[in-house]
C-alpha cells in the first residue's frame, strides 16, 4: 500500500491523485482499480481532450497516459499538460514503442515509458517510482535494446565528441559540469557514462574508429577521472 502524503497544519491527510488517460475501458478500469488497492486516488479520461480538461484544476499528482487516443495524439495531451504545470510528473504507457517518442518523452520530462503488456507489479513499480520522481529503466532499455535505438546512440556520441573539436566552451563545460552538459543529447546512461569516464574501449566498440581529436577528449576525460 501506498503511504499517503502528508499535509501540514489543519489540513486532512491527502491521497496522491492520479490521472490516467486511456481509451480501452477496460483496460483503464483495470488499472484503476491497481491504483485504487495501493492507495491513490484516481480519475480516468478517454480522450485527450477529456483529459484536459479534466486535467486543470484538479491537483493532479501524476498524469498516466497513452499514447494512441481516439482524437489527440497522447504526447500532445502530455505536451500541453507539461506547459500548463511544468512539474506535472507524467508516465507514459504504450503498446507502440518507439525510440523517437521515447526521446521525445525523455526531454518533457516524462518518468517512465512502460510497454504493453506489463505485469500489475511493473505498473505499480513505475507509478510509485514516478511520484517519487525516480527516472524509469523502461527508456533506457528502449535506447539500449533496439537497433533504432543503437544507431541513435552512435549518432549522439559522435555529435558530442565532434563537437568537443570545435567548441571549448562546450569541453569546458563537459569537464565541469559532466552529465549536465549532455542534456540536450538522446543519450543513455551507458554512452553519457563512457563519454565522461574517457572510456576509449567502450565507445571504440559501440561507435567506431575516432580521430585523434576525439581521442584526445576521452583521454583527459580519463585522465581526470583516474586523478
Amino acid at each position: 500500500m501506498c503511504p499517503i502524503l502528508e499535509t501540514t497544519g489543519s489540513k486532512s491527510l491527502q491521497r496522491p491523485h492520479i490521472l490516467l488517460v486511456e481509451d480501452e475501458g477496460n483496460v483503464a478500469k483495470g488499472l484503476q482499480m491497481v491504483l485504487n488497492e495501493e492507495g491513490y486516488e484516481v480519475d480516468i479520461a478517454m480522450t485527450g481532450m477529456t483529459a484536459l480538461k479534466t486535467f486543470r484544476g484538479n491537483g493532479f499528482n501524476l498524469v498516466v497516459a497513452d499514447l494512441r487516443l481516439p482524437d489527440i495524439d497522447g504526447m500532445d495531451v502530455l505536451e500541453q499538460m507539461s506547459k500548463e504545470k511544468p512539474e506535472i510528473k507524467m508516465l507514459i504507457i504504450t503498446g507502440y514503442p518507439t525510440v523517437s517518442s521515447a526521446v521525445k518523452a525523455v526531454k518533457m520530462g516524462v518518468l517512465d515509458y512502460l510497454r504493453k503488456p506489463f505485469t500489475e507489479d511493473q505498473f505499480k513499480t513505475a507509478v510509485a517510482d514516478a511520484l517519487k520522481s525516480r527516472q524509469g529503466a523502461s527508456m533506457e532499455q528502449l535506447l539500449v535494446e533496439t537497433e533504432e535505438g543503437r544507431l541513435i546512440q552512435k549518432r549522439e556520441v559522435i555529435r558530442v565528441l565532434d563537437r568537443t573539436t570545435k567548441d571549448a566552451q562546450f569541453w569546458a563545460a563537459l569537464m565541469e559540469r559532466g552529465s549536465e552538459a549532455l542534456k540536450d543529447y538522446q543519450l543513455s546512461k551507458q554512452a553519457k557514462a563512457a563519454i565522461l569516464s574517457g572510456d576509449i574501449e567502450w565507445v571504440r566498440k559501440h561507435v567506431g574508429e575516432l580521430s585523434e581529436e576525439q581521442v584526445q577528449f576521452l583521454r583527459k576525460r580519463l585522465e581526470r577521472e583516474a586523478w
